[in-house]
């Protein structure tokens, strides 16, 4: 009970009033629904980061595994694919297309059937499938930047008329997609 009139006012009136009970509830309710919200949404992002890295580590490892393939006049298996300056001193010049057999492939161009059409990959180069939700596709086509100021690309475009090509690799997974671009110039004649 209240009895000091000069600390708590009239007698009996001591704490609060329901008004002011209800206000504190309802500001107190406000400020937990919003610290749980933000609890809510970075919970429910947290697994993106991981999901995005791993999807980089695939495209990673993709694009340096085409990066590493060879890229000459000739097929990498022909006899002058050290020597040939051109394709005329192969007996079998490099061609876009996909050959039988395993990866990792000997050639860049071997990746896909044709410039500018995307291969899909769902596997690595040791043939293991990539997590479930991820796929991988590769597309090349002909890069003229890196070439003389005044190169232009042939309406033909082969391996054998062309001195650099332009990889891009693409992984989706459910939260999005993460596309890596790499650049594969011919070393020729003598460095394969």
């Amino acid at each position: 009970m209240c009895t000091d009139p000069l600390r708590f006012g009239r007698r009996g009136q001591c704490g609060f009033t329901i008004i002011e009970l209800v206000i504190f509830i309802v500001v107190i309710g406000v400020a937990v629904a919003g610290v749980l919200g933000v609890m809510n949404l970075t919970t429910s992002r947290s697994a993106d980061p991981q999901l995005r890295k791993q999807a980089l580590v695939l495209a990673e490892g993709l694009l340096e595994e085409i990066q590493s393939a060879r890229f000459t006049f000739c097929k990498p298996d022909d006899a002058a694919a050290e020597t040939a300056v051109n394709t005329a001193g192969c007996a079998t010049p490099q061609a876009v297309g996909q050959p039988a057999g395993t990866r990792p492939y000997l050639s860049v161009t071997d990746y896909v059937p044709a410039f500018g059409t995307a291969q899909p990959y769902i596997r690595d180069a040791l043939d293991i499938k990539f997590p479930d939700g991820y796929s991988a596709t590769v597309t090349l086509s002909p890069e003229v930047a890196l070439g003389p100021a005044d190169a232009l690309v042939p309406a033909d475009a082969t391996p054998a008329n062309l001195n650099a090509l332009r990889i891009t690799v693409t992984v989706s997974y459910a939260g999005g997609n993460v596309t890596l671009v790499g650049y594969r110039t011919r070393y020729a004649p003598n460095l394969i």
